[in-house]
């Protein structure tokens, strides 16, 4: 485990420059709202040596170029226990941000609420959340970088709460605090990268990497647009094709581009969020924001597989994100169809496809699609825009995949071809059906 930095230590390594906010916080009788016995002691100890009289700096900062508002957990102050006074600082830079417009970075080490104030330090959970509720609601971005520790109640809020989750290598990640998880518990569950595969959080950055990585994020984050995304150019095939079933195939051909290849084109930056927050992660459906012509498009691509309940919580948490920020989306549809398994539908596969199409349709934020393969039915549909939907030259779109049509209308497998072409299905076809429009 590398060396536990300081807060002070740790708002060097991501800022240019640092502005520490002031902050008015209560006064308390000998030894707390509680009289704990000692803990004025403690207090001064943990004083002595951090050089901090609390377990939170915050102020504003620069994080290459952009300005934030940053909050850092001191560890070394009563295991960066959230107590009352820390609610007080913690309130005062929310209103901070939210007063002068800024995106709000937590850099979190903390082992949770203050056993030595009681229920009065826990219910500081419930003014984190609600002040990082407001701060959704102002349409703010927050960034939350997990250190070593994070957990208990400050996992819980300002962690798995914020909009992008960033944690450090090995870092003690998880609600249970060492001390107090089962006896048998495996300690490789309670790990950044642990939660990283488990789709709680976004990725591991190592410390050298930090600033740069938070510096993209803000970037990305921070640049709002009220103009569509305009879709991306065909990559593959430009003529088209002749027959339902020359698209069906064209569409599934090895060599047609998928979204890797479109997004490395598209984009001239991006980075990633990953995982639906819910347990699961899903490799066939990448999403991120990315600068595309000196503007931030957030994107949410099918790879060209069955896609996954995890998949559709993914993107449908994008698309949420993307909408609250005021920043466009481009979805690249590219699927035979949702997952259809066992484990798809106990992982609630119908609710998942619904998130996504109620995001689409409630998104203030215009949404511009991109079909560039297949588009296996509501799997796909789920993801395509309305009113702006295009279609590329070597994609195709239908009900129901040509072979499961067939099978419904009790063809034999012969008439599979002929079925794709009653379908309408090609790019050609749903222009004239006025459902999507096609590039060339």
């Amino acid at each position: 485990m590398p060396e536990r930095l300081s807060a002070r230590r740790t708002i060097a390594l991501v800022t240019d420059e640092f502005t520490e906010l002031t902050c008015e916080t209560r006064e308390f009788g000998p030894d707390g709202p509680l009289s704990w016995q000692g803990y004025d002691a403690s207090r001064a100890r943990a004083a002595a040596r951090t050089g901090e009289d609390e377990s939170v700096v915050c102020g504003t900062a620069r994080i290459e170029g952009t300005d934030a508002v940053l909050i850092a957990f001191e560890f070394g102050f009563l295991g960066g226990s959230l107590g009352e006074r820390t609610g007080d600082r913690l309130e005062a830079a929310y209103l901070h941000a939210r007063e002068h417009r800024l995106p709000v970075v937590s850099l979190i080490a903390t082992g949770g609420s203050r056993m030595q104030e009681g229920m009065v330090a826990l219910t500081q959970l419930q003014r984190v959340a609600r002040q990082s509720v407001l701060t959704r609601e102002a349409g703010l971005p927050q960034v939350a970088v997990l250190r070593d520790p994070t957990t208990g109640g400050g996992w819980a809020t300002l962690g798995a709460g914020a909009d992008v989750i960033l944690a450090l290598p090995g870092a003690q990640v998880g609600f249970a605090g060492s001390r107090v998880r089962p006896a048998d518990a495996d300690p490789a569950a309670y790990t950044a990268e642990a939660q990283v595969a488990a789709g709680a959080a976004d990725a591991v950055v190592p410390e050298e990497e930090l600033r740069a990585t938070l510096g993209r994020w803000l970037r990305l984050l921070t640049a709002s647009s009220a103009e569509p995304a305009p879709p991306p150019g065909p990559l593959g095939a430009t003529d088209l094709p002749a027959t339902g079933w020359d698209a069906v195939r064209r569409a599934r051909s090895p060599q047609r581009p998928r979204a890797q290849y479109y997004l490395a084109a598209y984009f001239t930056d991006r980075v990633a969020i990953s995982g639906d927050r819910c347990g699961g992660i899903d490799d066939g459906m990448l999403c991120g924001f990315g600068a595309h012509q000196g503007r931030t498009v957030a994107y949410a691509a099918q790879t060209g597989t069955a896609t996954r309940p995890a998949g559709y919580r993914t993107a449908a948490r994008l698309i949420r994100l993307a909408d609250r920020l005021g920043i466009p989306v481009l979805t690249l549809v590219d699927t035979p169809g949702a997952a259809n398994d066992a484990e798809a539908e106990r992982l609630g596969a119908g609710a998942a496809i619904a998130e996504v199409f109620g995001a689409v349709a409630a998104a203030r934020t215009p949404v511009t699609t991109l079909v560039i393969g297949e588009g296996g039915s509501g799997g796909a549909l789920a993801l395509a825009a309305p009113d702006n939907t295009w279609v590329t030259p070597d994609s195709y779109f239908s009900v129901i995949a040509p072979e499961l049509a067939a099978a419904i209308l009790k063809r034999p497998p012969e008439e599979v071809e002929a079925t794709a072409g009653q379908l309408h299905l090609r790019p050609q076809d749903l222009v004239d059906l006025g459902i999507a429009r096609t590039r060339k």
